[in-house]
């Protein structure tokens, strides 16, 4: 048992940091060469199932906390989103979440891997 906990100390976790270190990951990936060619596949893909999706959290949950909120997830090399969390997860945030995880995304480059994505969420006052 304490060479396995040992071990997985020296490894390490891909989400050390928590949430804001995920957040910044992604968003350094985002900025770089890759980043921008991918984040263009992706809003090409998701953007109205993305708006659609966030109306329908927004109109389950009235009166609907408008506070914003970020998602970040793990992309695998496959599309699927894993690893998906919101901040703060007010209950449109969560229901986001739960919508992200059932899509399959364009496929992301190799590296890093998993890929890491971030997206901010807010209403226009």
């Amino acid at each position: 048992m304490t060479t396995v906990l040992a071990l997985a100390l020296l490894l390490g976790s891909p989400h050390q940091g928590g949430f804001p270190a995920r957040v910044a990951q992604a968003r350094r990936v985002e900025a770089g060469t890759s980043g921008t060619a991918y984040q263009k596949a992706l809003w090409k893909q998701i953007g109205n199932p993305t708006t659609d999706a966030y109306r329908g959290c927004l109109a389950s949950n009235a009166p609907a906390d408008t506070t914003p909120f970020t998602l970040v997830a793990d992309v695998g090399a496959d599309g699927k989103p894993d690893h998906v969390e919101v901040m703060p997860a007010t209950p449109v945030a969560r229901c986001m979440a739960g919508q992200f995880t059932t899509w399959t995304l364009p496929k992301p480059p190799a590296k890093p891997a998993p890929y890491p994505i971030e997206i901010d969420f807010s209403i226009a006052k």
